[in-house]
């Protein structure tokens, strides 16, 4: 992990030794729900002590139905998430899924977020390379890890180091995705750090006909083992009630169980950085 580009943002290292979080609603439903989950996790990483990251997304494109909630929009979406980013002060990741959308998203955004089923796409991430904002690409359900390499090579030719790489599971058959953490390392071979997505990786993409299913209940599960498992950080959708959530709730976790889990997980990827640097030693 010494070979790993720590990625600066604001006062912070995404790949350093504090583990950094990107966490909130899916999609943005409402202006009292923003404020209501970026307030209290920051309130939670503060006194957790790790980086945080406020994430919704002002649009889902790759819904399972032509009526799926998506969220408001690309302007009304992004003043929504600009209110949040002034009222408490905290960084944004927010998913792009149009070349269109990366400049005016920049604008906000500290991080781009390139959607799983969109990895591959040339002309997204070339668009998102050239705002110079940090890229977070999604490793797709369909893709082996191994295949991350062409789609960094994507960005970096576009003029952009700054590059996350998050895993969020693998289709495995019907409606499943299971996790192979030997994803992490492998990544981490192209020098950049290793983000885990622990609630969508607990989808069940179509399960329930015109929408994903999900279990939540491994959401721990998973995020305890990728952190045992050297991810640099970690990427949870968190909503204040999840089985009210009009996007993904089955795999959100509920806000108020969020410090419990991100405190287990802080106290493993110590254990884990504390361990590498007495082997190195």
């Amino acid at each position: 992990m010494e070979n790993i580009k720590k990625i600066k943002l604001r006062d912070f290292e995404i790949g350093g030794n504090k583990l950094t979080v990107l966490a909130g609603p899916c999609a943005i439903e409402s202006q009292e729900i923003l404020d209501i989950t970026a307030s209290g996790l920051k309130e939670i990483t503060e006194r957790t002590g790790v980086n945080f990251v406020f994430k919704s997304s002002f649009d889902k494109a790759n819904r399972s139905s032509i009526t799926s909630f998506r969220g408001p929009g690309l302007k009304k979406g992004l003043e929504m998430l600009a209110n949040v980013k002034e009222k408490y002060n905290v960084p944004i990741v927010t998913d792009i899924h149009l070349p269109e959308q990366a400049a005016p998203a920049a604008e906000v955004a500290d991080i781009l977020q390139i959607p799983a089923f969109l990895c591959r796409q040339t002309d997204l991430l070339v668009a998102a390379a050239k705002t110079g904002k940090i890229i977070n690409i999604k490793k797709g359900q369909f893709l082996a890890p191994e295949q991350m390499a062409t789609l960094v090579k994507k960005v970096e030719d576009s003029g952009n180091s700054n590059i996350l790489l998050t895993d969020r599971g693998i289709a495995f058959g019907y409606n499943n995705l299971v996790t192979d953490f030997r994803a992490i390392p492998i990544m981490q071979q192209f020098g950049y750090p290793v983000v885990f997505d622990a609630t969508h990786s607990v989808q069940l993409p179509g399960a329930n006909g015109c929408s994903s299913g999900g279990d939540r209940r491994f959401v721990p599960v998973l995020a305890k083992a990728a952190m045992a498992a050297g991810a640099n950080a970690l990427f949870f959708e968190v909503h204040p009630n999840p089985d009210k959530a009009l996007c993904d709730g089955d795999n959100m976790i509920p806000l108020d169980k969020a410090e419990e889990l991100f405190k287990v997980c802080k106290d493993i990827f110590e254990v884990v950085r504390a361990s590498a640097s007495n082997q190195g030693a």
